[in-house]
C-alpha cells in the first residue's frame, strides 16, 4: 500500500472538508478501497497506485477549483467524480453546457446525460425518462438557458402539471404566484444555479423566462422558444395532446417524466404513458432513457432505485 500526503496552503480545512466531511466522505465513497485520513493541514492517502493517481488528479483539481472560486461543496465534488475528462484533461475538454453562479461548470456527466444533449441538437421535440435523480430536469434546464445565451431562441417557457391541486389553485392562498410556487419550486432551484438572482428577476419581468402550470398554456402557440414540460407523468391525455399541438416555429421541446411515479387518480391514464405508444414510430423525435446509473445525488438513492425496480418486477 503506496502513501501520499497533501498539504493544504491557504485553504481552512473545515472549507475543503465539508460541512461534517461531506465532500471528503464523497471521495472515500468512491475509492472504498483506500484510506483518506485528514490531520491539521494535511491529508494522507493511503492505497494502490491507481487510486493514488486517481485520487491525487482528484484533490489537485479540488485544490485548483477553491483557490479559482473561493469555495467548495459536496456538489463540485460530485462533478469531479463523475466526469473522468474532467478529473483527467482538465475543463477545458468537456463540453460546458452553462456556467452557473457559483463557479460550477454544469455539463452532461453520464453517457445517458450526453445523449440527452445529443438527442436534442438533433430533434426539435425529445422526450427524456428516467427515475428521480438521473439529472434529466437539471439538464433540460441548462439546454434552455444554454440557448437563450446563443441567442437560438427569444425564450424559454418552463411548465409543469399542479397535479396536487388538480390544476384548480383557487382555494390556495396568496396571489398566481405564491400558488404555483410550490409545485414549480424544483425548476427555480435549477435555474438559480444557472442564471444570476437580478438577471433572473429581469427575465422573469419581462416574460423571457416564464414559468407557469400546464393549464395555462392551453390556446397559445409558443414561437422561437425553449419549452420545457417536467413531470408528465402526471399530464392527462388530453393535456399532452394539447402541450405539444403548442409548438410553433423555431423551438424547441423538452418532455421529462418518471413511469414510476405517476400521482394522477387511479382511474385517470397517464398522457405519457399514451403519447409515448402514439409516437414511437413517428420521425425527428428524440427518445433517452436514464437509469440509476445516471444518479448523482447521495449514494443510496441509486440503491433505493434498483430496490424498487426489484419490487415492483416481482
Amino acid at each position: 500500500m503506496l502513501e501520499k500526503i497533501f498539504t493544504l496552503e491557504n485553504i481552512p480545512l473545515v472549507d475543503f472538508l465539508g460541512t461534517e466531511n461531506a465532500n471528503i466522505n464523497e471521495i472515500m465513497s468512491a475509492f472504498p478501497d483506500a484510506k483518506i485520513i485528514s490531520r491539521g493541514n494535511e491529508i494522507t492517502i493511503k492505497g494502490a497506485a491507481p487510486q493514488l493517481v486517481k485520487i491525487n488528479e482528484i484533490l489537485n483539481s479540488l485544490i485548483l477549483h477553491y483557490h479559482k472560486y473561493g469555495n467548495l461543496t459536496r456538489d463540485h465534488v460530485i462533478s469531479y467524480l463523475a466526469d473522468e475528462n474532467h478529473l483527467n484533461k482538465g475543463d477545458d475538454l468537456v463540453e460546458i453546457l452553462v456556467y452557473g453562479t457559483k463557479g460550477l461548470k454544469i455539463s452532461a456527466k453520464t453517457p445517458n446525460q450526453k445523449k440527452l444533449v445529443k438527442a436534442v441538437q438533433k430533434n426539435d421535440l425529445v422526450f427524456a425518462l428516467g427515475p428521480a435523480g438521473t439529472g434529466k430536469t437539471y439538464i433540460s434546464v441548462a439546454l434552455a438557458v444554454m440557448a437563450l445565451k446563443n441567442k437560438d431562441v427569444a425564450k424559454i417557457i418552463i411548465t409543469r402539471p399542479a397535479v396536487e391541486a388538480g390544476e384548480s389553485l383557487g382555494f390556495l392562498p396568496g396571489d398566481l404566484k405564491d400558488k404555483i410556487d410550490p409545485y414549480l419550486r424544483p425548476i427555480y432551484d435549477a435555474l438559480s444555479d444557472m442564471v444570476p438572482p437580478e438577471k433572473l428577476k429581469f427575465y422573469q419581468e419581462n416574460n423571457v423566462i416564464e414559468i407557469a402550470p400546464l393549464a395555462y398554456m392551453r390556446g397559445r402557440t409558443l414561437n422561437n422558444a425553449f419549452i420545457l414540460l417536467d413531470e408528465a407523468q402526471n399530464a392527462t391525455q388530453s393535456q399532452i395532446k394539447m402541450f405539444l399541438t403548442r409548438m410553433g416555429p423555431s423551438s424547441k421541446v423538452i418532455v421529462t417524466g418518471d413511469k414510476s411515479q405517476i400521482d394522477l387518480p387511479l382511474r385517470q391514464k397517464s398522457g405519457l404513458l399514451e403519447v409515448l405508444e402514439v409516437l414511437k414510430e413517428t420521425k425527428n423525435i428524440g427518445f433517452v432513457h436514464l437509469d440509476e446509473r445516471d444518479v448523482l445525488r447521495h449514494r443510496l438513492v441509486k440503491s433505493i432505485i434498483k430496490a424498487y425496480s426489484k419490487h415492483y418486477e416481482s
